[in-house]
C-alpha cells in the first residue's frame, strides 16, 4: 500500500473536481442545480451593490417613504 509520500502525484485529484460528471461551475442554460449556483452568486453582488449604492447617500428605498409621507 502506498502512502501519501510514496505514490506518485497523478493519483491527486484536482482542487475542484467535477460533481457527477459536469463541472459545477459551468454556466448552463435551463433548470438545472447550476442555475442554483448563478442565481445565489448574483444576487450576492446585487445585494452588495445595492448596500453600496445606499451608503453613498443614493437610497431608492428612502426615496419611495420620503415621496410618501413617512
Amino acid at each position: 500500500m502506498q502512502t501519501k509520500e510514496t505514490r506518485p502525484s497523478t493519483d491527486i485529484p484536482p482542487v475542484a473536481q467535477a460533481y457527477n460528471g459536469v463541472d459545477r461551475n459551468a454556466f448552463l442554460f435551463g433548470w438545472n442545480p447550476q442555475a442554483e449556483l448563478w442565481n445565489g452568486r448574483l444576487a450576492m453582488i446585487g445585494f452588495l451593490a445595492y448596500l453600496l449604492w445606499d451608503l453613498a447617500g443614493y437610497s431608492v428605498l428612502r426615496d419611495i417613504l420620503h415621496l410618501a409621507g413617512y
